[in-house]
């Protein structure tokens, strides 16, 4: 009854990380298009959370001393490492599809379970995977404009690869007696990540009066100070600490694929917010997307298993929450959707 608890306590967890990093699409794209460069809406995203989280890294600076290599790791990674290939990517090919290639990062994790650990993987895990990043594929619309630049696809698939360290280093340690906190672990994160964003964004050269107008939303003046506040605690913050807390609390076979959901959220807060009607590719995409998440939901072996059994990317994925997408871009409905894990 407990596990039960504690696994649904997790999905739950999972659910609202995703529902906030896909948000931060939508609260990005009017600030950009009030004239704020894509890469300082990432900056901004990363300083402020790094500022909100301060208190928590004091608290845990003995995080410092005891876990080093950890949080260098996860903010080169799962904060700096995602965001900056992300955005280099999408300088060259379109936004759907480095999205698409990054979610591949499930399928990544899988593969070097497989292949490289040599365990064996479920049938059903893999079949989930599959569908996910099939379903994936009609949500961002893959098809529309795709280009090939091979530069463009391995910076993509840098950026997966560094969603793969986010997913391996936010699992790290959980099944040691003294444990690295996740909250510790985030604001450091965040932290180093923004020192690096730093030196990429060059923030100095910004035009800072821009916060203190407002930005369109459909039609709507919003202050920018508020879409801001939105990406900063919603969908950075709280996307951070519920989808890294609930890696301790979901089983192998859950979260990696869940994670494809924050596409069709970032699709349908488009659609709400936006005003930019789901096609209807994009519709069909989002319920094959939902089954193969709950198919891998669904592959979860008995613990009683003599040998380990990889279900799904989930397995290091719940925490999918974190580094994510990498940086905002583009124009259209293209935009919104590099709105998930390290897009604004």
């Amino acid at each position: 009854m407990h596990a039960s608890q504690g696994r649904s306590a997790g999905l739950g967890l999972a659910l609202a990380s995703a529902f906030a990093f896909g948000g931060s699409g939508v609260a990005a794209k009017p600030l950009i298009e009030a004239g704020l460069d894509p890469l300082h809406v990432v900056w901004l995203r990363v300083a402020g959370a790094a500022l909100v989280m301060l208190p928590v890294a004091w608290r845990h600076r003995d995080l410092l001393r005891r876990k080093p290599a950890l949080l260098v790791g996860f903010g080169l990674l799962a904060v700096a490492g995602v965001q900056a290939f992300y955005f280099a990517s999408i300088s060259r090919i379109p936004v759907g599809v480095a999205l698409l290639i990054e979610y591949l990062a499930p399928a990544l994790v899988l593969g070097w379970v497989r292949f490289v650990q040599r365990r064996p993987v479920t049938r059903a895990a893999a079949l989930g995977v599959v569908l996910a990043v099939g379903g994936l594929a009609c949500v961002v619309q893959v098809w529309a404009g795709l280009t090939f630049d091979l530069v463009g696809l391995l910076l993509a698939l840098a950026a997966a690869c560094c969603q793969v360290g986010y997913f391996v280093l936010s699992d790290q340690g959980a099944d040691e007696a003294e444990q690295a906190d996740p909250l510790g672990v985030i604001a450091y994160g965040l932290l180093i990540g923004a020192l690096v964003l730093t030196v990429v964004a060059r923030p100095w050269g910004m035009d800072w009066a821009l916060l203190g107008g407002s930005a369109d939303m459909n039609g709507n003046g919003v202050p920018a100070w508020l879409l801001l506040g939105w990406i900063v605690l919603i969908a950075t913050v709280l996307a951070y600490v519920t989808g890294v807390v609930s890696v301790r609390r979901l089983s192998p076979q859950v979260a990696g694929v869940v994670a494809c959901l924050e596409a069709v959220i970032a699709t349908v807060l488009a659609w709400v917010l936006l005003g930019q009607h789901l096609d209807a590719p994009q519709i069909i995409g989002g319920a094959v997307v939902l089954v193969g998440a709950f198919i891998a939901q669904s592959s979860t072996p008995k613990a009683a298993q003599s040998e380990p059994v990889a279900g799904s990317a989930a397995d290091v994925a719940a925490a999918v929450a974190v580094g994510g997408a990498g940086a905002v871009g583009g124009a259209g409905r293209e935009s919104e959707l590099s709105g998930g894990r390290g897009a604004p």
